[in-house]
Parts: structure tokens; sequence; C-alpha cells
């Protein structure tokens, strides 16, 4: 059987959720029944290195955002008739739109799918020409075979925007399970290696420094929870959380929290960090599917998280869930996880990884794309 080949076009492939998530699944969909190509509107970055080395090419296009707007679903186009794709797989809304438009200027009659990887809670953090895309994508969205969401929450807020709702297939991220897992000497090792005691209790947060992360209420709900728990330590992870930040730097020493607060940046050993935390915490405004939610409950560590995408429904009874820019709720829920005491947070943390493992397992999702691809038929196309 000739496998089914799937054009992917992506905005870029720097470290993120959308393009980790690419990442993992051209290496987990069967190699006899799936032949990949991934487009990158931009750069290849380190993802695109690592989707290489499976075997799977990756063409950059290295686009400036003036040549994107006016010759990229031109040349877009070239590559896609070359390529001769059973189905192009756009990822994120610059990347569906201009492959929704080369498609169509490629003449080769095949389906469009989208990726829909944002929730819209945060929309106006964004920039001016991405809120733009958004509405543009709600009066086209007819034109793609499928949206495919990774949340609930995130389809139901683009069906209220306008986008069709016939199009809709909601499939969750996965996790890999072996790579995020329990890890009993990660904890010391990572106590040794900021300085801190046995007895304190490691609340860690992995996101890039950006306005939807919310690190302003994270910071906050840090400071009234150390004055109740002043075994607290916060440890902070992810692009642009370090010392360089001198906005973050500012506000952690006006909250008083320079002992209780480390800011590690851009890390490559998330599996090992996560797995050391005694409790994950995201105070993100704006999530659809929030990876770093699923990565620590698969390490069996518990979670406080806002109520943000599809948070409250990947935690379930295995965290705590409070409402977004709620800082003095925030704290009252991380001294409420800390007071449950150290087994009761260990239960938690076993079954927080057994609902990953069943539900939202990297296989799990895998299975999922590939029934719905399948049922993509180049003579269904539009």
């Amino acid at each position: 059987m000739t496998p089914t080949r799937v054009l992917h076009v992506i905005t870029g492939l720097s470290t993120g959720g959308a393009e980790l998530s690419l990442l993992k699944l051209v290496g987990s969909l069967r190699r006899e029944r799936f032949d990949h190509l991934v487009v990158s509107l931009t750069g290849k970055g380190d993802v695109g290195d690592r989707i290489e080395a499976l075997g799977v090419p990756v063409i950059a296009m290295r686009l400036s955002r003036a040549v994107a707007a006016v010759a990229g679903p031109t040349r877009l186009s070239r590559i896609i008739a070359k390529a001769e794709p059973s189905f192009v797989q756009g990822w994120m809304y610059h990347a569906n739109l201009l492959a929704t438009m080369a498609v169509k200027l490629a003449g080769i009659g095949v389906p469009v799918l989208w990726n829909v990887r944002a929730s819209l809670d945060g929309i106006e953090n964004e920039k001016r020409s991405t809120r733009a895309l958004v509405r543009v994508g709600a009066w086209i969205s007819s034109s793609p075979q499928g949206i495919i969401y990774n949340s609930v929450a995130s389809a139901r807020q683009h069906e209220a925007l306008g986008y069709a709702a016939g199009r809709t297939q909601v499939i969750p991220n996965g996790f890999d399970c072996s790579l995020f897992r329990p890890n009993p000497s990660a904890g010391p090792a990572l106590r040794e290696a900021l300085g801190l005691d046995a007895h304190s209790i490691v609340v860690g947060c992995v996101g890039r420094y950006h306005p939807m992360k919310d690190h302003a209420t994270l910071l906050s709900a840090a400071a009234s929870a150390v004055r109740i728990e002043p075994r607290l330590q916060f440890v902070l992870v992810g692009a642009g959380v370090d010392s360089s930040n001198h906005a973050l730097a500012a506000l952690v020493a006006q909250l008083g929290l320079a002992a209780n607060v480390h800011c590690l940046g851009e890390r490559g050993d998330i599996p090992a960090i996560t797995a050391a935390l005694d409790i994950a915490c995201s105070a993100s405004c704006g999530e659809s599917f929030p990876n770093v939610v699923g990565e620590a409950m698969a390490c069996g560590v518990p979670c406080v998280v806002t109520d943000t995408g599809d948070a409250a429904r990947v935690v379930a009874e295995c965290g705590l869930v409070v409402p977004v820019r709620e800082p003095a709720l925030l704290g009252k829920a991380i001294v409420s996880m800390v007071r449950l005491g150290a087994d009761r947070r260990r239960s938690l943390g076993s079954a927080a990884r057994e609902r990953i493992t069943r539900h939202f397992s990297l296989e799990a999702v895998s299975d999922c794309y590939q029934s719905y691809y399948e049922r993509i038929s180049p003579s269904r196309a539009s």
C-alpha cells in the first residue's frame, strides 16, 4: 500500500507547543501508512532539526512578514504542486490561511485541514495582525475539509466567533509518558542544585515570558502563599524567564520574593525539572490545552491551575482549579495543596499520571489523528 502523503504547513519551528505537537505526531504515526513533508513558512529552528532527525524532510521557506503576505501563497503553491500530497495540514492561524490559498493556486484539488492550537481567552494579548487573522479565518472556515482543535473550549469559542461548526474535530494534545514520568531522584537533585533544604516545598511553573502566561498573577499568588507557608520555593522555567528579564526581576524584588523564587530560563531538561516538583502550577489566562499541565501530571505531580481552555477538563479530580487573574485564590489553592501533606499529594499525583496515560498518551492521540486522517478522502475535497 502506498503511504498517504501529508504535507504540513506551519508558521515556524522554534520551540513551542504547536511545534512540539507536530514533532510528536510525525514521529508517532505509522511510517508504512503515512509519509510526511513539513514546510515552515519561516526558519527551520530547533524543532525542524529534530523532525529531520526522524527522517522527515523539512523545507524552510524563510519568508519575512512582508513577503509572506504578498508572495507566500504562490511560492507555497509551487511546493505543494511538486510534492503532490494526499492532503495539506495547516498548523496555526497564519499557516492555515496560507495553506488554503496555496492549494487553490496549485490547482491540485486536495483537501486542506486546519489545526487551531489556541483559545480565545487571551486574544487581547495577541498582535493586531493575529487578531485579524482569527476573524478572517471565521469568514472562510467552510473552505477546509476539517478544523482540528486541541481542546473543547477552543472549538466552542471559535464556533461562537463564526467558525464552521460542521468542520469541527477535537483531538487533544498527547504526551510521551515514557519521557515524562515519576523520577524519585529528580527532587533531591534539583534541591541540591538550587541550594534548598529537604523540607522545602517546590512549586514549579514552566512557560515562556508572555502576557498570556500571566507571571504577574503567579508571583502575586506566590507572595501571599509564602507569607503563610515560608517553606515554599517557586521554580520558574521558560524563555525570557531569567535574570536578564528586568521587569520580572523587579516584580520579584517588589514582592519580597528574592529568597523564594528561582528563575532558570529556557532549559533542555524539562522532564527532570518537572518530575522534581512537589506541585506544578499554571497561572495562564489564555491557553487551549496546556502542555505543561499534562506533562506534570504524567510525571505524577499534582497541579494547581487556572481555569482556561481545557485545563480543568484535563486536571479533573487530580488537582485544584481557580479562576484566571485571581492571585489571592491561586495563592490559597497552593497553600491548600501544601496542607494536604506529602502522602495525599503523592496519591493525587498517581491518579494524575493514570489519567494522562489512559486518556492523553501519545499513542492514544496518534490513533485519533490516524483515524481522522483515514477518513479524509481527496475525492471529497471542495
